[in-house]
């Protein structure tokens, strides 16, 4: 039987780590006549007074006020409010080049998307094609197309859950049991997942990644090294890079070395097998 090609999963935050600010900032809140300030701090409030967990509060302000100005909902309104976000340098020509080279190393390469945003959002951006598997708050829409219920809410801890889903390939959330069995072996083992975040509210899963022994890489926008310098020497993250993901940047650089590693691990690994066989 043919060995099986080693895999690196990459799991992304969106918001201010592949986005140049939160998603909702690029049409949905300007949409309901609100600055980002006044959309956030409308939520911030929410919470206080209700009691209601922040994620889900946002959820249901961005429902609460676009309701209030007359503006219909939809699945298909949300994407459309995806269309205009802007990344940071290289993104959007990111995933086939690392594809490219993990190809070049004999690795293949998959991206995740992990995110608090919100995914109908997401579907409606240029890269969301890229991502195997995107996770993110979702409504659940009823049969007239209004958007009724969370179907999914992801805060910064619950994001922790995914680490394990990658590497066991147990991607249906409805499925407790698949993230949760023991298993003999990953599908993709621990030291091939990279976690790339840009902040606090990425420290839990930055942390678990680290100490499975896979990578997290800290992003921080051009010349701001101090919203994330603390994370790493705080000993959470591997490395912290600046958001450029051009051809020869630094962050390429580093995953790229992330893949070669991978593969020499598994060259290690065929050469052990073949010498307990003998």
């Amino acid at each position: 039987m043919a060995n099986k090609q080693p895999i690196v999963g990459i799991m992304y935050d969106f918001d201010k780590t592949l986005s140049t600010t939160d998603m909702q900032n690029y049409d949905f809140i300007p949409n309901l006549d609100m600055t980002p300030e006044q959309f956030w701090d409308a939520t911030g409030k929410f919470s206080e007074e209700s009691g209601v967990e922040r994620i889900l509060s946002y959820m249901y302000v961005m429902l609460a006020q676009a309701k209030e100005k007359g503006i219909k909902v939809t699945r298909d309104y949300l994407r459309e409010c995806g269309k205009n976000i802007k990344f940071y340098p290289g993104v959007t020509t990111w995933f086939k080049r690392i594809n490219d080279y993990g190809e070049s190393k004999g690795v293949k390469v998959e991206h995740y998307l992990v995110s608090s945003g919100t995914k109908e959002i997401v579907e409606g951006c240029s890269i969301y094609p890229n991502f195997k598997e995107a996770w993110g708050c979702e409504y659940y829409f009823n049969e007239e197309g209004e958007p009724v219920w969370p179907k999914l809410a992801i805060n910064y801890t619950q994001k922790t859950q995914f680490f394990f889903r990658i590497a066991k390939g147990a991607m249906d959330v409805r499925n407790d049991d698949s993230v949760n069995e023991k298993t003999k072996g990953h599908r993709i083992p621990y030291r091939n997942i990279i976690y790339m975040g840009d902040g606090m509210t990425d420290i839990a899963c930055m942390t678990l990644v680290k100490k499975n022994g896979g990578k997290s890489i800290a992003i921080y926008p051009e010349k701001q090294s101090d919203k994330v310098k603390q994370i790493y020497e705080d000993g959470r993250c591997n490395i912290i890079c600046k958001a450029d993901y051009s051809a020869g940047s630094d962050l390429e650089k580093v995953v790229k070395l992330i893949i070669d590693l991978a593969a020499t691990y598994d060259d290690i690994e065929k050469k052990e097998k073949s010498l307990a066989n003998k």
